[in-house]
């Protein structure tokens, strides 16, 4: 009798390779720090400012590059909900309650540090995000001494947490609309839609009109990146297949096609345009000021607290189960990495602020609580005991 597998998702089976991507993404991030404090500074914000296009290069990485960075998120979530890990409710539940946990708290704690200033409040979801590559990196460094349940719970909750920061950006991060670019939109998506009901299993005609679809969002006014997942919530799943890595599964076959140049190319590039940040005349005192100290005391403590506060309480109210052969103590490591949010905390800080000093004050406070965030859990999780 032939027992079906189902298919390992991308995220899962390229956990070995997540480490890779996590340090790359380390270096590129140190690297672009290192550039826009030295005498190449100018060349390098230069650049970033250069148009071609219509369009900047800084705004060709954010609004395009980084729309394949979203086409992956859309993707794994779609085949997570319908055939992986969060399947049911039951496997639901967990990660679930995590995740509003660690983007709640944290905005919580941001917002009470601005003291009701307007000009700063609207970074409120900076640090509601999890960066997954150098979380699941950081994990995939530990070894075996980090049970696979936990590994399953991160990327469960790091998945939801994406999909919580695509509907921010789309309801509360879009400030001006084109009402012929959002039909026309409308008009490519239900284009999409239909190819999927009509079975369409060939890539190119979902990938064209995505293209398509791309450029009308840029138009429309809304975030040109949410195309990404428009496109991706469209691609075929076939949930029928009975071996591991099936091309007939279109969804399968982009995502895996995709994922090493989104986790080597696309990733590293945006840490290298985005992370670099003057550090002239920065003091202990412009740390603490409310943007950067609210950003990092968000991702640092809000998010440990959300989200081991979250699964503690669905453990004993009996909503869910506790990570299989992990302990308390590895679940709270796990929790202070959910406060690595690099990527999307960056892109949600771009925005948030139109103010270059903003912007900046944003980095720095990104890199303070993802930097603290990232030692503790690795040092927890070294030597928590195991379950």
């Amino acid at each position: 009798m032939t027992t079906r597998r189902r298919p390992a998702s991308a995220l899962r089976s390229f956990f070995a390779s997540e480490s890779a991507g996590g340090l790359l993404l380390l270096a590129v991030a140190a690297l672009a720090l290192v550039t826009a404090n030295s005498p190449l500074s100018e060349l390098y914000f230069g650049a970033l400012h250069q148009k071609a296009g219509g369009l900047s290069l800084l705004h060709w990485v954010n609004d395009g590059l980084m729309a394949l960075f979203f086409l992956l998120v859309g993707l794994e979530i779609k085949r997570e909900l319908l055939d992986g890990e969060l399947s049911t409710w039951s496997r639901r539940v967990l990660p679930g309650v995590c995740a509003v946990g660690g983007m709640a708290v944290p905005a919580l704690i941001y917002i009470a540090i601005q003291q009701g200033d307007p000009a700063t409040l609207h970074g409120w979801a900076i640090p509601a995000a999890t960066d997954i590559a150098f979380a699941l990196g950081i994990l995939s460094l530990l070894g075996p001494r980090v049970p696979v349940s936990l590994k399953v719970l991160l990327t469960a909750l790091a998945i939801l947490d994406d999909l919580g920061a695509v509907l921010i950006i789309a309801f509360f991060y879009t400030d001006h609309i084109t009402v012929w670019a959002l039909a026309g939109a409308g008009a490519a998506l239900a284009a999409l839609i239909a190819m999927n009901r009509l079975k369409v299993m060939a890539l190119s005609p979902y990938l064209l009109v995505g293209a398509v679809l791309w450029w009308l969002v840029l138009k429309s006014g809304v975030h040109a990146t949410l195309a990404g997942v428009a496109l991706a919530l469209t691609i075929p799943l076939k949930r029928s297949v009975a071996a591991p890595d099936d091309r007939a599964s279109p969804l399968h076959r982009l995502e895996h096609a995709i994922q090493p140049w989104v986790a080597f190319v696309v990733v590293p590039i945006f840490g290298f345009a985005n992370a670099g940040v003057s550090l002239v005349g920065v003091s202990l005192a412009a740390l603490l000021a409310p943007v950067p100290l609210g950003v990092a005391a968000g991702l640092f403590l809000g998010k440990q607290v959300g989200v081991f506060g979250a699964a503690w309480l669905a453990v004993k109210l009996r909503l869910a189960d506790c990570p299989a052969h992990a302990s308390w103590g590895q679940v709270y490591g796990v929790a202070l990495l959910c406060g690595i949010g690099f990527t999307m905390s960056l892109f949600i800080g771009l925005l948030a602020f139109n103010r270059p000093e903003l912007q900046d004050a944003t980095k720095l406070g990104v890199l303070a609580g993802s930097t603290l965030s990232a030692l503790l859990g690795a040092l927890v999780l070294r030597i928590a005991p195991r379950g």
